[in-house]
């Protein structure tokens, strides 16, 4: 079985702007920490895979071509990572669809689909939703404190992830000490 990172995309991998929907692939700045950390994470064995909330297209904002442009930009950008594949709900918050984080579908089709052992797998985001969503495949999570990771640690007490992590790279340094 294979052991997988699941990675949440905007404010982990890179840069967000509160209230800013992405949809300029030359706006897409990564984090310094981000080529490191998936360097390591890869030559640990892992298959990397991106999950994030996109609703930006559900409230008209931009089109799923677009999000794809940032995508395609995206993996050129962290090679030579490579990205098992990129999966995003695009559904606004109201339409209460079944694939948008915390509810775990957009993961479970990617543990069934790659035969994922949820086990020995992480999930590392910045907010709840990330690690809600990880707790729910099975997976150990790591919160990042980049964006929203600070705040979301405050506004939720309740927030029990794994590890708390200042960036990506410091999230890959422990799961590699942890999966050994």
């Amino acid at each position: 079985m294979t052991k997988a990172i699941f990675l949440d995309r905007d404010g982990t991998l890179i840069y967000e702007k509160p209230g800013v929907y992405l949809s300029d692939p030359k706006q897409l700045r990564l984090y310094k920490s981000t080529k490191p950390a998936l360097a390591l994470l890869s030559k640990s064995g892992f298959k990397l895979f991106i999950v994030s909330n996109q609703s930006g297209i559900g409230r008209g904002y931009f089109t799923e071509k677009e999000v794809n442009a940032v995508h395609a930009h995206l993996k050129t950008l962290l090679k030579p990572a490579r990205i098992e594949e990129i999966v995003f709900c695009p559904h606004a918050p109201d339409e209460h669809c079944a694939c948008r984080k915390p509810l775990p579908k957009m993961g479970l089709d990617l543990i069934k689909k790659y035969h994922i052992d949820a086990a020995h797998s992480y999930m590392i985001g910045d907010k709840k939703a990330d690690v809600e969503f990880g707790k729910a495949l099975g997976c150990k999570t790591v919160l990042v404190t980049t964006a929203n990771g600070k705040h979301h640690l405050q506004k939720y007490p309740a927030l029990r992830p794994d590890k708390i992590a200042t960036n990506l790279l410091n999230a890959a340094k422990f799961i590699v000490k942890d999966s050994l």
